[in-house]
Order: C-alpha cells, then structure tokens, then sequence
C-alpha cells in the first residue's frame, strides 16, 4: 500500500520549501494531502507569483511538481474542516508544515485546533504519528522558543530551515534542497537531492 503524506503550507515566508518537497514527494508513488492556509495563498503569490484566480494543482505542473503515475496530490484550504486527517481514525505517513508560520506553531503549541491545518497536527500529537514543523522567522523571540518546546515535548520535530554549505550548494534550488532532503530523512522517504556527509579518515 503507497504511503500518504499530509503537507502544509502556512503564511510564512519560504514557500518555496513547501512547493519543492511536494515536487519531491510525488516523484515517488504517494498520495499527498496539501493544506494551504489563508496565509499561505497570500505568500505563494507575493513569492512565486501564484495568481489566486489560476488553479493551483496547474501551478504546481508549472513549478515542476510531476506526479508520479502512481502518485496524486488532493489539496485542500484551512477552512475544510471535514477532510481526513483532521479524525484520529486516519492513518498516514507523516504531516509536515512547511513553511511553519509563528501563528501555526502557537495553535499547535497550545492546542487550539481552529483550523485544518492546526486540528490535523493535533490530531498527530494525540495519534503519536510523525509531526515535522519547518518554522520560518528569525529573530526568534521567547515565546516562539518556548512553544517549540512545548511542541516538542509534545512529539514534534521541528526542523528549521537552516541550510547547510559542506556540499558548496550553487543555487537557491540547491540549498533548498538541503532542507527538503532532512524532511524526506525524517519521514523515511528515500532519496538523492543531496550528498550525504562523510568524513573521511586518515
């Protein structure tokens, strides 16, 4: 049976990190789940240029976002309240927010479940399913430190989006993918977008 990822796009900046782990996910056979929060819609246009009136699932395809023969992405808005992974009944792979707004992580933090996005990662706490938060804000202030350590002890991972350099990364593309290669690590997805560190001995 494939496996099935939820993914999450926030109002934060780095949309780009959430538009590039879809074009990798569904490389592979998966069924992805896409929430997109008011938010999110407002930063996919003012960084890469989504036009609200335009269908999204095309903006994707124009994007590089291919699916697999065996792969297919539903998307939903914050508002859906009834989809899937807001009921613990659902079974899936792994939810990841990416990018995590400070507003997202403090709904989760807290568990004021208001909307999809944020009843659907409570819902991966209590079920004790993979929760990845790709929180995108800097500085960070006391209270976002602290509900990251509430989310944490609550069973999430979060993963900021700090790339790495030991590869020489040339472009944004590639250090992007330094991101999205430790988000595919930690849902067990297999992959190759980056080298992986070893260091060798003498």
């Amino acid at each position: 049976m494939k496996p099935t990822y939820v993914v999450a796009i926030s109002g934060a900046s780095g949309v780009i990190y959430g538009v590039r782990l879809l074009k990798a996910l569904v490389q592979t056979p998966c069924r992805v789940i896409l929430m997109v929060s008011q938010g999110g819609f407002r930063v996919l246009a003012h960084e890469m240029g989504f036009t609200p009136e335009k269908d999204l699932q095309q903006f994707l395809v124009n994007q590089g976002v291919v699916c697999h023969s065996q792969s297919a992405i539903e998307i939903f808005c914050e508002t859906d309240y009834a989809v899937s992974p807001a009921s613990g009944s659902f079974v899936h792979s792994g939810m990841v927010i990416v990018p995590c707004s400070m507003k997202s992580l403090a709904a989760i933090a807290t568990g004021y479940a208001d909307n999809l996005i944020s009843r659907s990662a409570d819902v991966c706490l209590k079920e004790r399913r993979p929760l990845i938060l790709v929180p995108r804000e800097t500085p960070l202030s006391l209270i976002h430190l602290e509900n990251m350590t509430r989310a944490c002890r609550a069973g999430a991972t979060i993963l900021p989006p700090s790339p790495s350099f030991y590869a020489a990364p040339a472009t944004v593309e590639a250090l992007v993918d330094t991101i999205t290669a430790r988000i595919l690590d930690h849902l067990n997805v297999r992959h190759d977008l980056v080298p992986r560190w070893c260091h060798g001995t003498t």
